[in-house]
C-alpha cells in the first residue's frame, strides 16, 4: 500500500469530531506507513492490539498543527486494551507526544464546534380556545416569537391564514408548536461510536 492512502485532514476537520474518540501522536515526520507499521508492532507486542486487529493506513489521518506532523489512529474497528495503552500513552508521552483527541482539541484548538441542534418546540393546548381558529394561531403565533422561532412564526401564519380549512389550519399549527395533535417525538439515536472492548485479554 504506497504513503499517500493516508487521509489528509485540517485541524477545523479534528474540531467537528466530538463523537469519534482515537490517540493522536505528535511529531510524526517520514512515511506514514512505516509509522502505522511500528505503532502496531509497538502495541501488538505490549499486549494493547487485542485478536490480531490493527490499524490499518487508510484509516488514520494526518494533519499538521504547531509545526508537527501528527497522525490520528481512531480506535473505531480495532480492539484494545484500554488500561494498557493509557499506561503506555503516558510512558511514551516524551517520545510520541501521545494524547487522547478528546483532550488534544480542547486543549490544543479551542475545543470541539457545537453541532447546531433544532429549538424545541413550544407546548400548547387546544383546549380552551371555543374552536376559534384565529385564537389558537395567535397563541401560537405568540409562543413562537417568546421561543425565538420567528420565522417558523411567519411561515405558520401564512399558511394558516392560506389553507381555508379549519382542521388543515390545526394540523398546521401543530407542526409548529405541540399540541394533542402533534405526532409523538421519535426516541434519538445515540451517534456516539462505541469502543470495542477494553479490557478483555
Amino acid at each position: 500500500m504506497s504513503d499517500n492512502t493516508v487521509k489528509q485532514i485540517t485541524t477545523d476537520d479534528l474540531r467537528h469530531m466530538e463523537d469519534q474518540e482515537g490517540l493522536v501522536l505528535q511529531g510524526c515526520g517520514g512515511p506514514p506507513q512505516e509509522w502505522v507499521d511500528g505503532i502496531n508492532g509497538l502495541l501488538t507486542e505490549a499486549g494493547i492490539l487485542l485478536d490480531g486487529s490493527l490499524f490499518k493506513l487508510e484509516d488514520v489521518s494526518l494533519f499538521q498543527h504547531g509545526g508537527l506532523t501528527c497522525l490520528l489512529f481512531p480506535f473505531e474497528g480495532v480492539k484494545l486494551d484500554m488500561g494498557r495503552l493509557a499506561m503506555w500513552r503516558i510512558q511514551t508521552h516524551g517520545q510520541f507526544g501521545g494524547t487522547w483527541l478528546s483532550d488534544y482539541v480542547p486543549n490544543r484548538l479551542g475545543g470541539f464546534v457545537q453541532k447546531q441542534q433544532a429549538p424545541r418546540k413550544p407546548k400548547m393546548e387546544l383546549a380552551g380556545h371555543d374552536g376559534n381558529i384565529f385564537s389558537i394561531m395567535g397563541r401560537a403565533s405568540f409562543l413562537l416569537q417568546m421561543a425565538g422561532m420567528n420565522a417558523e412564526n411567519k411561515e405558520m401564519v401564512d399558511r394558516v391564514t392560506s389553507c381555508g380549512d379549519y382542521n388543515k389550519a390545526l394540523n398546521i399549527i401543530s407542526e409548529y408548536v405541540e399540541t394533542e395533535l402533534s405526532p409523538p417525538a421519535m426516541p434519538q439515536k445515540s451517534t456516539k461510536k462505541k469502543v470495542r472492548n477494553t479490557h478483555e485479554r
